[in-house]
């Protein structure tokens, strides 16, 4: 598990700044589908108010306009998603990944420290019982 978490949460880090960076694209694009379709609200509108074939152009136009706003709306619920279901859950999870990974490595190397300190006393006092076994 430790090995796993050490070598994954730099391409989970990748992964969620790449979502971030989606996440802030979509939101620019939701921008300017609104601002074009007001521009757009207001030729169908302007089209209705006409009088003549023109009016029923506008009437489609404003019906037109309100399918497109629908799709605004269902890109700004998926871009909402993205960031609340993924990104922020993922980001939280990144942490806490690192943090394990840190302590497990802090972990490991005390324990490595003080196996290393056993196998040197073990072999001074191996060397010791050898020079007795030599002189006895």
């Amino acid at each position: 598990m430790y090995c796993i978490e050490k070598i994954s949460y730099p391409v989970w880090e990748d992964f969620s700044a790449k979502a971030t960076k989606l996440h802030s694209q979509l939101r620019t694009t939701i921008l300017a589908a609104v601002a074009f379709l007001d521009a757009f609200q207001k030729v169908a509108d302007m089209a209705t108010n006409s009088r003549g074939a023109t009016r029923d152009i506008g009437s489609a136009l404003t019906r037109m306009c309100m399918r497109h706003r629908s799709i605004e709306a269902k890109l700004r619920h998926f871009t909402n998603a993205l960031m609340e279901g993924l990104v922020t859950p993922l980001q939280d999870r990144i942490e806490e990944w690192k943090k394990t990974a840190n302590q497990l490595d802090k972990d490991h190397a005390k324990e490595y420290k003080r196996s290393r300190q056993e196998i040197k006393r073990k072999s001074l006092d191996t060397i010791k019982l050898q020079k007795k076994a030599r002189k006895g």
